[in-house]
């Protein structure tokens, strides 16, 4: 099936599937989209699916994945849904025709989206990646002061990702618990952390990695047991990467934790030879509202930094992340209807997932390991 034509002047019809993030940050943003609008959900429990309909009753339920794809009342849809069944779902949407909006991570590993690259351009189809914090006003100003070589030449980059949310260890034991179906802290912040480096300066081109479980067991209410956790929940990772401004290596520290109470939460700093960056925030809750940019050139001390007029969001929620994820459906709009590649999509996940792989056999073989 090829994708039917779009009017630029239409409204592009999606379908969700996943109601985690999907319903609580995906449906919202779909209904303030300028271009978007949901027309379905996909859930393979009635019982689930019967429920979300019950607050949404202006959307079809689907039941089976393919009658969704296959409606051509559906032309795009967004795939929300745990790590494992990503890529099968999308290659069942883009062999159908349909745009894509993937989570992250995309898939399993570099293969399957090398993979769906592979499909999505023989049927010039969009398939966007949530990295929803492109989308951020004040990561897109500290983006604005690197291009601007303000900081200079970078000399070290220092990445902490701490937070709490599996320090419980009353948490039952679920798919993020398993390392082979997508699970850990590479996966959930991991993926976020190098698609952020390597959007600010460039791509990694050498890895080296340590990761350790510390909560072993997690009690699965299924079976009344508990089951021992396979996944990751704390890792550390030294990155060389290729500077795009100053064409040199730069060394990158990331420390990425789901198990630190009262952890310091996500703070990117930057030091080079001309200025100081520091992009952070302790808010556990929200991963939008509570950060804070500052920036000192040589010699000067820091100072706060608020985003560019241009750069805020027309609208903020409650939850911070409906809108850099409403952003995000507005780029991807975009690129369906004028039938341009979209960033950040495939190219930029597979970037980041060769990261996360290469961590892994770092790790493994405890060497650092080039790209």
């Amino acid at each position: 099936m090829t994708v039917s034509s779009l009017s630029t002047n239409s409204r592009i019809r999606v379908g969700l599937a996943g109601l985690g993030f999907g319903e609580k940050v995906h449906l919202p943003a779909l209904y303030n989209s300028e271009f978007l609008t949901p027309v379905g959900i996909w859930h393979p429990r009635k019982e689930r699916l019967n429920k979300v309909l019950q607050d949404n009753n202006s959307l079809s339920g689907y039941g089976e994945w393919s009658t969704l794809t296959n409606d051509p009342n559906i032309d795009a849809v967004i795939i929300a849904t745990p790590p494992e069944h990503r890529f099968r779902l999308a290659i069942e949407a883009l062999d159908a025709g349909k745009h894509i909006l993937l989570e992250k991570p995309i898939a399993l590993n570099s293969d399957d989206i090398l993979e769906l690259q592979r499909i999505s351009i023989k049927k010039r189809l969009s398939v966007a990646v949530d990295f929803e914090y492109r989308a951020v006003p004040l990561f897109m100003k500290a983006k604005r002061i690197i291009e601007e070589n303000l900081i200079g030449t970078p000399w070290l980059i220092k990445l902490d990702w701490i937070m709490s949310s599996r320090a419980d260890e009353n948490r039952i034991w679920n798919w993020y618990s398993q390392k082979e179906k997508g699970g850990g802290v590479i996966g959930a912040l991991g993926t976020h952390a190098f698609d952020l480096l390597h959007w600010f300066f460039g791509p990694t081109i050498e890895v080296k990695g340590s990761t350790s479980t510390s909560i072993k067991e997690r009690f699965c209410p299924t079976d009344k047991t508990f089951k021992k956790v396979t996944s990751e929940d704390v890792c550390l990772a030294q990155l060389n990467l290729s500077d795009m401004n100053s064409h040199s290596i730069v060394p990158a520290q990331v420390t990425l934790s789901s198990i630190s109470r009262h952890g310091r939460g996500c703070w990117i700093e930057v030091y080079g030879d001309k200025g100081t960056l520091i992009l952070g925030s302790d808010n556990q809750k929200d991963y939008v509202h509570g950060f804070g940019l500052w920036f000192a050139e040589k010699g000067k001390k820091l100072y706060s930094i608020k985003p560019d007029d241009d750069l805020n969001l027309t609208k903020t929620w409650e939850d911070g992340r409906i809108a850099p994820v409403n952003r995000i459906h507005t780029w991807w709009a975009k690129s369906i209807n004028s039938g341009s590649p979209v960033i950040p999509g495939l190219s930029e996940g597979l970037s980041s997932q060769k990261v996360c792989e290469k961590l892994i056999d770092s790790d493994h073989s405890s060497m650092g390991i080039k790209m």
